[in-house]
Order: C-alpha cells, then sequence, then structure tokens
C-alpha cells in the first residue's frame, strides 16, 4: 500500500487530511491544535532533523511527502525536501499565492524584525499578527508603544502588550472590533496568502492604516506544486487509486 506523509498544520492542511484513509499521516507540530475527528493517523512533534525524517520516511515505507506546512515554515520545508531526496521519495507541495496590494493598500515591506521595529517606529498601537515571533520580543517594547499581539499562545503579556489566543478564521466585523478596541494604527502580518485572516487587510485599507508586511523565506523546489488544497487533494486522489 502506498502510504503519504502529510506535513500540516494550515486549514489547507486540514482540509486534505479529512479526505486520507486510516494509512495514511498527518503531521503536525507541537503547537497545532490536534484534530479529533480524522480516519488517518495524527503524528505530533519534529523528526529530528533531515536524519530523523529521512529515517522516518524508510521505516514507515513513506511513497509521498505533501508538505502543506505555512508559508513561512520554511525549515521544515527545506528539511523535507533534502529528505525526500535521500529516501528517494517524492515531494508534492501546497504553496498558496501571496496576498497582492490593492488599490487603497499601503504596504511597507520588512525583510525581517529589524526593518519590522523601524517601520512601526512612528506608530503608536502597532497590531501583530506574525505568530509567537513578537513575544520574544517584548522586553524591547517602547514607551510610546503599546503592541497588541495575536497569536495562538496565551501570554500575561504586560502594561504594554496586550496578547491575544485566537485562532482564523476572522471575518471583517471581527477585525473592525479588534482594531477599534486596540486603536490599531499600523498592522504587522506576514504575507500569508489564503482568504482565513486576510480581513485585517480588508480593514487597513478601509481606515487607510499602513500594513507592514514581512517578506516570504524562499521555499525548496517541489515535484509537483499546488495553489490550493482542492487542486492538491484531486491530485492525491487520483495518485492513490492508480495502479
Amino acid at each position: 500500500m502506498k502510504r503519504v506523509l502529510l506535513l500540516g498544520g494550515t486549514g489547507d492542511a486540514l482540509a486534505i487530511a479529512r479526505d486520507l484513509p486510516a494509512a495514511h499521516v498527518y503531521s503536525l507540530a507541537g503547537l497545532a491544535r490536534v484534530p479529533g475527528d480524522l480516519a488517518c493517523a495524527v503524528r505530533v512533534g519534529g523528526f529530528g532533523g533531515v536524519d530523523g525524517l529521512t529515517r522516518y520516511l524508510r521505516a514507515e515505507h513513506i511513497a509521498l511527502v505533501v508538505d502543506a506546512t505555512h508559508p513561512y515554515a520554511a525549515q521544515m520545508s527545506r528539511h523535507a525536501h533534502d529528505a525526500c531526496a535521500l529516501a528517494g521519495v517524492p515531494l508534492w507541495a501546497v504553496r498558496r499565492p501571496e496576498w497582492q496590494p490593492q488599490p487603497g493598500d499601503d504596504w511597507r515591506d520588512a525583510a525581517g524584525w529589524t526593518e519590522i521595529v523601524e517601520r512601526i517606529a512612528p506608530f503608536h498601537r502597532p497590531l501583530f499578527t506574525l505568530g509567537r515571533e513578537a513575544l520574544g520580543h517584548l522586553h524591547e517594547v517602547p514607551a510610546s508603544q503599546h503592541w497588541t499581539v495575536r497569536c495562538l499562545e496565551a501570554h500575561p503579556g504586560h502594561a504594554r502588550a496586550t496578547i491575544i489566543d485566537a485562532r482564523g478564521p476572522f471575518d471583517l466585523d471581527g477585525e473592525r472590533a479588534l482594531f477599534d478596541a486596540a486603536g490599531v494604527d499600523v498592522v504587522v502580518s506576514k504575507n500569508s496568502g489564503g482568504r482565513a485572516t486576510e480581513a485585517k487587510l480588508v480593514v487597513a485599507r478601509e481606515r487607510g492604516l499602513p500594513v507592514v508586511m514581512l517578506a516570504r523565506p524562499a521555499l525548496p523546489e517541489s515535484d509537483q506544486s499546488f495553489d490550493d488544497a482542492a487542486s492538491a487533494r484531486d491530485a492525491l486522489q487520483h495518485w492513490l487509486t492508480r495502479p
């Protein structure tokens, strides 16, 4: 039997996982929520780098790896690429398209944390939607700012930082209410693509607020690449049923 290892943690990955029978494996990082309604096996935690993943692919007789991790999970994507090459296993990838600026948008590119800090310096109430990255910099919040950080982890924050643990999708009304409550005057975002977290960009556009957009990391090549989960699911079903 051909076994699939699906590397996930995104909505796209979960949509694919829901179609996988019991013989296949859905892999999640430790911080991801473990779904309880899947037929396939669910594996939580790392593999131990390229060598560990290579051993896993061989030991579990994996015949195909599908990388549906977050576009910013570059290390995992690189590990998957290298391990598949060593194990002789084909690699497919779901690479959702980046968001593109629309008329009225004020996007300011940033290549990393240092540039993010420079871009938000003139503002007072930034909203960070980078995941957990900002949590490691809470001691750097200047006296002129109050940060609102939305991520998957609960965190107490402090006098100049409010942490919101929440998981998308987020709708327009909810985002408008958040902007109002937090007094947001600049948004800091990854260019994740997709619909689940796009509403914040619409609200920023409505209000004429700038968005500091963290550039995507370079990702490795794959044997096949798909723009969305539906295309990957169709190809995977065909692959599983062919002789």
